[in-house]
């Protein structure tokens, strides 16, 4: 998973009894308002049976207590049942793996400040460091080896893994603990140890172009992601045009997304989505800029909240959207606890965007197809968009 940045997707389980939207990325599936799936209720229309109630939340708690009379742990025994069942997004995680979701959904996560990918030939080299954190501290830079991680070594592993070697579980890994890296520069090689602290994600980000226009970029939809890109095009100069970077963007709250959407429109729908059966619409609030030109940009990491704010922008004539087609992740899973504090989510329904398309497993099209010098070909489109 070349390129992914060495911290948690958002993830986010609702805090008491409430739960919170929440339509997520490969790494990071999202939970629906609403009550937990009832036994008598059936899959929405177009959701197959391996992909919606194919195992139910009651089920795993049956498991769950199964396990625990004989002695086993219901974390494994849910992975097992769910990993039987065919959903694709179904998964089971750790308390601590869930509270580092948490951390991340508010704009915050537990690490060290390496983003990294691995190469064809299995090393992972750092990509980034991001400035004052424990790793730029270290003097670790971009282009740097990370040979392992607290002694193991991690070429040849997914990403994935090393992420969660340098991060630890949240419960037994929060900040201040120490790891281990193991780092190579040319023929030099060194071992670091470094502590975890709490890093802002900085998932919206701002820049002026030499024309005018202004790019914002949005990383993820974590807590307040919103409320930034709205303030960005309010302080955006005026009679410019606008590229919404969504490229990479694998998802988040989907509340933050629609209220990103509100920034461009003035009210009227944004999604529809279903809670095993129940159908259910998103709504962008009123007095967005509706006249600004506004590009969106998209590619395959295009994910979930963010090919629903895609989606919105395109059936609504509001952006023409410039990239490659979208991942398409649009289903909606429910979280819900075991008794040993996991955390088990499973797919319940599926959303549309507002002309009814289906997003999971197709993605969003573009209306200009470009893979390359995409930035060039948004400012092109811009020029059009101000002269008509």
């Amino acid at each position: 998973m070349s390129g992914r940045d060495l911290f948690c997707q958002p993830r986010r389980f609702g805090r008491g009894a409430a739960l919170t939207l929440v339509f997520a990325s490969v790494l990071v599936a999202g939970a629906a308002t609403g009550s937990l799936p009832g036994p008598d209720r059936k899959p929405s229309d177009g959701a197959t049976r391996s992909d919606a109630a194919a195992v139910r939340h009651e089920d795993l708690a049956e498991v769950a207590a199964e396990a625990i009379a004989a002695g086993k742990s219901p974390m494994e025994a849910a992975e097992r049942a769910v990993s039987r069942s065919g959903d694709r997004w179904g998964a089971v995680y750790s308390e601590g793996e869930y509270e580092e979701f948490e951390e991340a959904l508010d704009g915050e996560y537990t690490g060290v400040g390496l983003w990294a990918r691995r190469e064809r030939d299995g090393r992972i080299e750092v990509t980034k460091v991001r400035p004052g954190s424990p790793a730029a501290a270290a003097g670790i830079r971009a282009g740097d080896r990370l040979r392992s991680v607290d002694g193991a070594k991690v070429d040849g592993r997914p990403v994935t893994e090393v992420v969660s070697l340098l991060r630890g579980d949240a419960t037994d890994a929060p900040a201040g603990t120490a790891v281990k890296v193991g780092l190579e520069r040319g023929k030099r090689a060194w071992d670091l140890t470094l502590r975890r602290a709490v890093l802002s994600t900085d998932s919206v980000t701002v820049r002026e172009l030499a024309d005018g226009v202004t790019v914002i970029r949005i990383a993820s939809f974590t807590k307040g992601s919103g409320d930034a890109v709205r303030s960005a095009v309010r302080q955006s100069p005026a009679a410019t045009g606008i590229v919404l970077d969504l490229r990479g963007n694998s998802g988040g709250l989907v509340t933050e997304a629609v209220t990103a959407a509100s920034a461009f429109l003035d009210g009227g729908l944004v999604a529809t989505y279903d809670v095993d059966g129940d159908q259910r619409a998103l709504h962008a609030e009123p007095g967005g800029d509706t006249t600004r030109p506004l590009v969106a940009l998209v590619d395959g990491g295009t994910m979930s909240a963010a090919e629903l704010l895609t989606g919105a922008l395109q059936d609504r004539g509001r952006a023409v959207v410039v990239g490659t087609r979208t991942f398409g992740k649009g289903s909606v899973q429910m979280p819900s606890r075991l008794p040993d504090g996991s955390v088990a989510e499973l797919t319940v329904g599926h959303y549309r965007t507002p002309s009814g398309r289906a997003v999971d497993g197709m993605g969003i099209t573009p209306d200009l197809e470009a893979d390359r010098g995409v930035l060039g070909r948004a400012e092109t489109v811009l020029s059009g968009l101000g002269e008509s």
